[in-house]
């Protein structure tokens, strides 16, 4: 049926036939950009920003594109070991209690003397929200109008926002920061 010949066929399909070099991949690395608040020692309006964003993320099906985390710098490893100090003891004074009392009180004295150890323990701390936009290259004109929004805000206006391009110094510092974060 064909009137190519086999060898030519060969050379036609392999690529053979083009007068120019393979150039680089087209698609390019997606730039992201950070957005660093800082809420002091105020946990309400951390939580109250991360809300706001849990909800902008489910409204605008942004799960990929933003992302963020809550960093506690001081209190990270103090904290822990003193709340959890205060929350084995209470835990051990309330299952006497629980098995006199039954089940339903028994599950719910430990968990609601768990918040309360955590609380003050969390509150004494600073607290940040370390925020990553990450929109592909076709997406600048989305990306520039979060990044204009999420500060203006009010949860995130008070925190002192600063915004970390790619091109920025300490982009390197954030982003293995951001890494780090759980």
């Amino acid at each position: 049926m064909s009137t190519i010949p086999a060898v030519a066929h060969a050379n036609f399909c392999a690529g053979s036939h083009l007068d120019l070099e393979c150039g680089a991949s087209q698609t390019r690395i997606m730039a992201h950009s950070y957005i660093r608040l800082d809420f002091g020692t105020d946990e309400e309006k951390a939580q109250e920003a991360r809300h706001k964003l849990d909800g902008w993320r489910q409204a605008f099906r942004l799960d990929k594109k933003m992302q963020y985390k809550l960093d506690r710098p001081e209190n990270a490893a103090a904290a822990a070991s003193p709340a959890s100090a205060v929350a084995e003891p209470a835990e051990s004074t309330e299952k006497p209690k629980a098995k006199v009392a039954g089940k339903p009180k028994g599950k719910a004295s430990p968990a609601s003397s768990e918040p309360s150890a955590k609380k003050p323990a969390a509150s004494n701390g600073k607290v940040a929200l370390l925020v990553r936009l990450y929109f592909s290259s076709h997406e600048k004109l989305s990306e520039q109008r979060w990044l204009d929004r999420i500060p203006s805000e009010e949860p995130f206006k008070s925190a002192s926002p600063k915004v970390v391009r790619h091109n920025d110094p300490e982009f390197e510092s954030t982003d293995k920061q951001f890494e780090a974060l759980e």
